[in-house]
């Protein structure tokens, strides 16, 4: 009888289980490990979400900053078109040196299209290939300018114009080659008036000639450049307009591209939009407002600067306050950064205030009247 009894004891505490305090303990030491390890993932989350968010920020910024800086060092590179007629770029007209000199009648060739491509003011070298000069066999290369009949009565692009020579070249008996020298004095388009605090002393705004248009020129919330800023022998005009807006209603930096020889520039509209988000910008130490764009600029012929386009443009400060697209989800605001781009230099506006200085102006091409006189004046 004994060892029955044991047997039915030992099989009562087997069906027993755990006690309801037992469960209640277990499961509030449950609830709070998974309330620790939840914690920790949702505080995860939330830094992961404000790491997105001012990841997608730089990005953006970063990229905007990267094009700007980019096409405003290409800014004022002169090109052919990459279209080149049959032959080359060539003189076609054969020139008999005079003394003294006196402008002659000359034709070039168009593109492979036919269409010309060289522009009043524009400086041509000639005979840059094997000499056609009379008599054969001497250097000959020189650079000549392109002139009107009437100064500024040919806005258009021409094959035909007038041009003065110290040689003579033949093309019957040589193809005579020319190229473009130099670069744009006016690749960045010069500030307007009253946009520098402190200009150079006489000058009053881009452009005054052949449009009295002072007030048409880059400012501190648009930058207006021009040339071959590709690189691939296309002229483009670009405009970056930077539209700040508020935390609530942020702006946009627009960049606006057309020909250099459009006949207007269109408004700006969503597709054109390179960075948004974009606020104003934190004011400086003294209170002063601090606009996108600001220049160094560099001026020869005073007074007359802007009249002779001799003014360039040889340092453009960038200056962009951004915000991220979504609030950050630990501290429930917008991130904000303010990226400052203090020195970036248009080589090749440098490089012509470099050939003023030293007087070789046959290398500063001037800013054709395409520009001057339809797209500048038609400024939005």
């Amino acid at each position: 009888m004994q060892p029955r009894k044991e047997w039915k004891l030992m099989t009562r505490k087997l069906q027993a289980g755990f006690t309801l305090l037992e469960t209640m303990v277990a499961l509030v030491i449950l609830l709070g490990v998974s309330a620790v390890v939840l914690s920790g993932m949702v505080q995860m989350m939330m830094t992961q979400g404000t790491i997105a968010n001012r990841t997608e920020m730089h990005t953006s910024v970063r990229a905007a900053t990267e094009l700007l800086q980019q096409e405003i060092g290409q800014a004022g590179k002169i090109s052919l078109p990459p279209t080149a007629p049959a032959g080359g770029w060539r003189m076609l007209t054969p020139v008999l040196a005079l003394d003294p000199p006196v402008p002659q009648v000359v034709t070039f060739t168009a593109d492979s299209n036919g269409f010309p491509v060289l522009f009043e003011g524009e400086w041509v070298t000639v005979d840059t290939g094997a000499p056609s000069c009379v008599p054969l066999g001497i250097a000959c290369q020189e650079t000549v300018q392109l002139t009107c009949a009437v100064k500024g009565n040919c806005p258009g692009l021409a094959s035909t114009w007038l041009a003065t020579f110290t040689y003579s070249h033949s093309p019957a008996l040589a193809a005579v080659p020319f190229s473009l020298p130099g670069s744009f004095a006016t690749g960045i388009i010069p500030p307007a008036a009253g946009v520098m605090p402190a200009p150079p002393p006489g000058y009053a705004g881009y452009p005054v000639w052949p449009v009295n248009a002072p007030a048409q020129g880059s400012s501190g919330t648009v930058l207006k450049l021009y040339g071959d800023v590709n690189g691939d022998g296309n002229m483009v005009y670009i405009e970056y307009t930077c539209v700040p807006g508020t935390p609530n209603a942020p702006g946009f930096l627009y960049r606006n591209q057309v020909p250099w020889t459009a006949l207007v520039i269109p408004p700006v509209d969503p597709s054109m939009v390179v960075l948004t988000n974009v606020l104003p910008n934190p004011r400086d130490p003294n209170g002063n407002a601090v606009p996108c764009f600001t220049y160094q600029l560099q001026t020869r012929d005073g007074a007359n600067a802007a009249l002779n386009d001799m003014t360039f443009v040889t340092d453009v400060a960038v200056t962009l306050t951004v915000q991220t697209a979504n609030k950050d989800p630990q501290m429930h605001i917008f991130q904000q950064e303010t990226k400052a781009l203090l020195n970036v230099s248009p080589r090749n506006v440098f490089n012509a205030y470099e050939f003023a200085t030293l007087d070789y102006l046959n290398r500063i091409q001037p800013t054709p009247l395409t520009i001057k006189q339809t797209i500048l004046p038609n400024f939005q």
